[in-house]
């Protein structure tokens, strides 16, 4: 009984892994790294041969089994987690505020960001757009700049990925 679930753990570690390095392995296929996406998938599929190995070896054990799914659900939290905190990438931030535009410009050219200003047309009237690419990393610290600006301003976050120009004050 006790080597079943050994056996249903060591397999749900494996998954864990294996999912979790095919989640950011994704993320590098999206943001065109093929270098990276290329080790990343030779190393999941390495360990997803041993993983799928030792079930084929086991079949008739249901912990295994169990193994199996719980790691490919937690593998894709961890791996979540993971891309998360390293923050690859940049990100685009549509801000929209009524008052307070100029104030969040600034802030955001005082960080050495470009940004776009473009005057809009909402339900309330008039309002500014403010769009600036930034680092996917700093989204949190950013946002939180700009809100305790503007706490009521509208903030959309889209992955981007910038093809040329200036970014964090220095040529792409």
């Amino acid at each position: 009984m006790m080597e079943s679930i050994f056996g249903g753990l060591f397999i749900m570690s494996l998954r864990i892994l294996d999912v979790s390095i095919g989640t950011v392995r994704t993320i590098m296929v999206v943001q065109g790294r093929k270098y990276l996406a290329g080790l990343f998938g030779a190393i999941e599929v390495f360990i997803w041969l041993l993983a799928i190995r030792f079930i084929f070896q086991h079949l008739d054990q249901i912990p295994n089994m169990i193994g199996y799914a719980v790691g490919f659900g937690l593998g894709n939290i961890l791996g979540i987690t993971i891309e998360q905190k390293i923050g690859l990438g940049h990100i685009q931030l549509n801000i929209i505020s009524r008052n307070h535009h100029q104030q969040i410009a600034k802030l955001l050219r005082d960080e050495r960001f470009g940004v776009t200003e473009i005057k809009g047309e909402g339900s309330s009237g008039e309002v500014i757009i403010l769009i600036v690419i930034i680092p996917r990393k700093l989204q949190n610290k950013i946002i939180k700049a700009i809100e305790s600006i503007d706490n009521n301003c509208f903030i959309t976050v889209q992955h981007s990925l910038p093809y040329r120009g200036f970014i964090h004050g220095s040529r792409k």
